[in-house]
Order: C-alpha cells, then structure tokens, then sequence
C-alpha cells in the first residue's frame, strides 16, 4: 500500500516541558488513525505538530514524499509553511467558522483565495479565474449536502446549532482537497444528542481516497471507525495497533488503567 504519512522521532518541548518524546509512526493511505489518550498526554500537541500550527523541536514529517518538516533543515518562512499545511486539512473542536460570513460563504473563502493566488502564480486569465470560481461554488453546494446543511447555506454561524456548524467546518477542509483530513476531538464541544450526528458525517467519509487522523475521546466510535489506533501517554506511544489489538488485547499497563477510568467515567 501507499504510505502517505511518515512521522519520525517527532518531539516537542513548552518551555521545560517536554510534551511530544520521539513520536514515530506510518500511516497508508485510507486509513483511518484514532488517536487516544489523558488529556495532557500529548494527542493534540501532536495533530497540531503535523499541520504546522506548532513547529515541533525535533524529528521529521514527510506526506506524500513531500518533506514538510526536518529540524535538520531549519526554520521555515511563512509562505512555505502555508504551502505545507495544505496537505492537512484540520477540524478544530470549536468550529473557528467566521462569525461575519455566511455558511456558503465560509466554505468557499479559502478555496476562492488559494485559486486566486494560483491563478496569479501560473498567469492564468480572468476567465480562468471565474471558471474556477464556478467549479468551488459547485462543489460547495455538493459538501454541503454531502453533510446534510445545504438548506443552510445562506445562514451564519449564529443561526446554527453546534452539530450544524462543526458539519460546516467538515466540509470546508474537504474542499481543499488535502491529503489528510484531521479531527481535534470533533465532539468535545457538542452537546451529547449532537455528538451522533457528527460522528455519523465523520463515519461517512471513510473510503479508499480518505486519509484521516482523528483525536477522539469516544472509544466506541474509536474502535469502530479505525483502521489504527494509538494511544499517547506521557508524550510517547505506549501502544499502536489495530482496534482489536489495542481495545481487546492491550500490553500497556497504562492503557489497561485509562480504559478503566474511561468506564468509571461513563458509569
């Protein structure tokens, strides 16, 4: 299979604190990673490190062939670094939708902004742009069915509930068609009658062509929706597997403990 995602010896230090130690893993392509843990234990420092919100310390990230971070080659500048994040797509746990603009909107100003840029870039015509322009709007208004708020598409983020909204955030990172789509606890935000009906959009885009990293506290839907699941303690990995290797048949002392506070948390 393809390997889309290589992450070696990746770590990552808050002042004294050192959050991520030597993180390593793979990931093929249309798989779907869950990544599991204790808050503080280093799940999303980790995602933010692989979309280049945060600049890891040391190690080495390469998507696609395409190295997007090697501490051996120094800092990057900021145009780079936005090239670099377009192979990620992220979904945060509060939405982060612009409170000025419409849903439709919303989906569709990145996407235009990049196309103009590209459009400079390759000194393609004014009619290039507008075909373009065209073809986002068209593929907005399938997303935005795909995740079942196209009625809502001339609404703003205030007229819509949080489940609304985080479908919103869904399909605007699809829209830019990035190599990995990744999760920051997609649900921590929403009020549990919600939380199905996100995870249900999330479930739905699994396929062969997804890739898709997901921090997640819902074990349930960890263990159905992963192709891959890893559990970070302590800034390591403790375990990696499938959901049957790790949720069944766990060696790790510490995820044994965390799935048994996990259960006394639910009852």
């Amino acid at each position: 299979m393809e390997t889309v995602l290589k992450v070696e010896n990746l770590s990552k230090s808050f002042e004294k604190e050192k959050v991520l130690k030597g993180v390593s893993f793979e990931l093929e392509k249309g798989e779907v990673l869950a990544i599991i843990g204790s808050s503080g234990g280093g799940k999303t420092t980790l995602l933010r490190c692989l979309n280049q919100l945060i600049i890891p310390d040391e190690g080495k990230i390469t998507v696609n062939g395409d190295v997007i971070f090697d501490d051996a080659l120094g800092k990057e500048n900021e145009k780079n670094l936005r090239t670099k994040r377009l192979h990620f797509g992220l979904v945060f746990q509060q939405f982060n939708l612009f409170p000025q603009y419409n849903v439709f909107n919303n989906l569709t100003l990145a996407a235009r902004l990049l196309a103009k840029e590209n459009n400079k870039k390759n000194k393609g015509s004014a009619e290039d742009l507008k075909k373009e322009y065209t073809r986002i709007d068209e593929e907005a208004t399938k997303l935005l069915e795909r995740v079942g708020v196209k009625e809502k598409m001339k609404a703003y983020p205030c007229e819509l509930s949080g489940g609304q909204q985080q479908r919103v955030a869904i399909a605007r990172a699809l829209i830019l068609h990035p190599d990995i789509l990744c999760f920051d606890e997609p649900t921590s935000a929403l009020d549990p009658e919600l939380t199905g009906e996100v995870l249900r959009v999330i479930e739905g885009l699994k396929s062969n062509d997804n890739t898709m990293i997901i921090v997640t506290h819902e074990m349930e839907f960890a263990r159905r929706v992963a192709s891959k699941v890893i559990f970070i303690a302590d800034g390591v990995i403790e375990e990696i597997g499938t959901p049957e290797e790790v949720f069944e048949n766990s060696k790790s002392e510490k995820l044994k403990n965390f799935f048994n506070k996990s259960v006394e948390v639910i009852s």
